[in-house]
């Protein structure tokens, strides 16, 4: 399969065919991940992964980064509320 580089505005550019597109299973708008073979004779592409939640659930890293600077936690208090002896 063979394409031209083409100018578009101020940068350069090449038009995937759609039977490459739907082989690698891309959208217009997908992400893409670009190389250099280490001969530098070759420009490799790929699809960018999609980051999964661990199980469906949300990362830890995520939600704490998510807190506010100065959060301060309340939600347990130890004092008595009725008869408890400690």
């Amino acid at each position: 399969m063979t394409t031209t580089l083409q100018s578009w505005g101020n940068s350069q550019g090449i038009r995937l065919p759609k039977a490459l597109l739907k082989a690698l299973d891309l959208d217009s708008g997908s992400s893409l991940e670009l190389a250099l073979t280490p001969k530098k004779d070759a420009i490799v592409v790929r699809p960018v992964k999609k980051k999964v939640p661990v199980r469906g659930r949300h990362r830890i890293e995520d939600l704490a980064a998510a807190m506010p600077k100065n959060y301060k936690s309340s939600e347990f208090g130890w004092d008595a509320a009725g008869r408890e002896v400690w």
